[in-house]
């Protein structure tokens, strides 16, 4: 018998009442990548007006300990400035313009502290969270995110995923209210058996792992994990992931797949 799913961190209206929904959640990358800059509070907000249920971001530390919005470990790609993120402090990071590589239009965006993040949520009460902690954290790093998601109370929208198994187990340990998740993008041997371990409540994989691995969604499922692929953009990768039954679409055009969902 399956294991009955874990529920998503989503606000009432979203997952029915058995904590099964009919359409996967629509999760926007880094926020509404395709139309504003990535992991910036304008891409965000473009995201929550398209009809995101979550905004899927990546969280970097700074030299000073900071988290930070950001994907990439140095800030040389979407922003004006250059060298790692955990070689510089927290003001200068602050300082870098994080929106005009993208477009003129966007010069002055920043990129956003996790408290700001957090305030960011605090204020649209309809929005998810999804958060990917970048590298390897230990116990009092990753409390500067779950201290600042518990101050706000909102626990209960957000979920912390990493790639790093020490990362998943630092959460765990510190916080093990908070929703985690484990993200892959190849299928280890006992995936099951370690996220249990983990005490995960979803496992995210790249989506080529749908195509590769036919039996993973049910497998994962059949464990009470959700599953959450990441980053599909098409309307055909679309198709194939709400046949295998996926909880939610990580991608770069929330806008398209929320109106493509409207019409399926």
């Amino acid at each position: 018998m399956s294991a009955a799913p874990a529920p998503l961190p989503v606000p009432p209206g979203g997952p029915a009442g058995d904590g099964v929904r009919a359409a996967p959640l629509v999760i926007a990358h880094r926020g509404n990548s395709s139309v504003a800059p990535e992991n910036t509070l304008v891409a965000l907000e473009s995201a929550w007006r398209a009809g995101a249920d979550m905004v899927e971001i990546d969280l970097q530390l700074t030299r000073d300990g900071v988290a930070v919005v950001i994907h990439d470990d140095t800030v040389d790609r979407t922003t004006d400035g250059t060298g790692r993120v955990d070689a510089l402090d927290a003001a200068r990071v602050a300082a870098l313009d994080a929106g005009s590589w993208f477009a003129p239009g966007y010069t002055g965006e920043r990129v956003p502290t996790a408290a700001e993040l957090i305030g960011f949520l605090a204020a649209r009460p309809g929005l998810g969270l999804l958060a990917e902690l970048k590298g390897v954290w230990g116990a009092e790093d990753v409390r500067r995110v779950t201290d600042a998601a518990a101050a706000f109370g909102l626990a209960e929208r957000i979920i912390v995923q990493s790639f790093e198994v020490t990362t998943v187990e630092a959460l765990r340990d510190v916080a093990p209210a908070l929703p985690r998740g484990l993200l892959i993008d190849a299928v280890p041997d006992d995936l099951p058996a370690l996220c249990r371990r983990l005490a995960v409540m979803t496992c995210n994989p790249a989506g080529p792992l749908l195509a590769e691995e036919p039996d993973l969604v049910g497998a994962l499922h059949d464990a009470g994990l959700r599953v959450m692929p990441w980053t599909l953009d098409e309307s055909v990768h679309w198709d194939a992931a709400v046949a295998l039954g996926v909880d939610g679409i990580i991608t770069n055009r929330p806008d398209r797949l929320r109106g493509w969902l409207s019409a399926t």
